[in-house]
């Protein structure tokens, strides 16, 4: 069994890759991130499940997020499932930012990678 500390390099290596997909525009890229069976729940629309989240990722892209950065703040490992608090922050073209907030990922091992499974995000910023 892992230790909480290889279980969070591990989250933190997913959450680079999930960053990098989205910087590389890769909307197919970022759903590889996820389970199989996983939920994207956001705010002011319904739940993204399966290639819907390559859907969601291409439609943010096209909206103007050119980069997503996480930081984790916590996790609480429960043997194949792990619960990730953090903050992010989306930027736009030339750096400029469109919205921070924080998030709680559920994350599961699946063909022996750790993976988002259920991604939930709230903005700090008004409706």
């Amino acid at each position: 069994m892992a230790s909480k500390k290889q279980i969070v390099a591990a989250i933190k290596a997913g959450n680079k890759a999930l960053c990098a997909a989205v910087g590389e525009a890769d909307g197919k890229a970022a759903r590889a991130c996820y389970t199989t069976k996983a939920k994207l729940i956001t705010p002011g629309a319904p739940t993204y499940s399966g290639n819907k989240i390559a859907t969601f990722w291409n439609g943010a892209i096209a909206m103007g997020i050119k980069s997503v950065s996480l930081r984790t703040v916590e996790v609480d490992v429960q043997g194949n499932t792990a619960i990730e608090y953090g903050a992010y922050t989306l930027k736009g073209a030339r750096g400029k930012k469109l919205d921070n907030g924080s998030y709680v990922v559920v994350w599961k091992k699946e063909r022996g990678q750790w993976r988002l499974h259920w991604d939930i995000f709230n903005t700090n910023n008004p409706a």
